[in-house]
């Protein structure tokens, strides 16, 4: 029987997936796609992040419409969310690095981003045209609905 490595603890992977996070940033905006440097959109990002830190196996959502969030009100962002994750009420506990945060645009949860720490996260963002470094307490977080999910306990 070979030897299988044992997963990371729980602090090594959120920082794992923090700082994979962070090597997107000034990664375009590009529907759809998933390849660093070269482009990808806010629910790629998390696929690509938390597949690529091992924490989660290889999955693909894709394709989902881009404009879907505002036509529609099934909740796809929330449904693969609650696949991997379980929600947690921030008032409960601060978000940590590794924590995923969902945002209401349209008629839906559409947006998602990666917690880097406690306020801190990486998000692709149409409106600046790639992936950045954002704040819960600014824009485009502040004033929306935030559901907040953990892949840990």
């Amino acid at each position: 029987m070979a030897n299988t490595p044992a997963p990371p603890d729980e602090a090594t992977a959120r920082a794992a997936v923090a700082a994979e996070a962070l090597t997107w940033v000034g990664t375009p905006y590009h529907q759809l796609a998933d390849v660093k440097g070269a482009g990808v959109d806010c629910s790629m990002l998390l696929v690509r992040v938390f597949v690529d830190t091992g924490v989660l196996p290889p999955f693909d959502p894709r394709p989902y419409p881009p404009d879907w969030h505002l036509h529609r009100s099934d909740e796809r962002y929330v449904d693969w969310a609650a696949r991997f994750g379980r929600p947690f009420d921030p008032a409960d506990r601060a978000p940590q690095a590794g924590d995923v945060v969902l945002a209401r645009f349209g008629r839906c949860f559409s947006h998602g981003a990666v917690m880097t720490g406690r306020s801190a996260l990486v998000h692709a963002y149409a409106r600046d045209g790639q992936c950045v470094v954002g704040d819960l307490r600014q824009q485009p977080f502040l004033d929306r609905p935030l559901i907040f999910y953990s892949l840990w306990g």
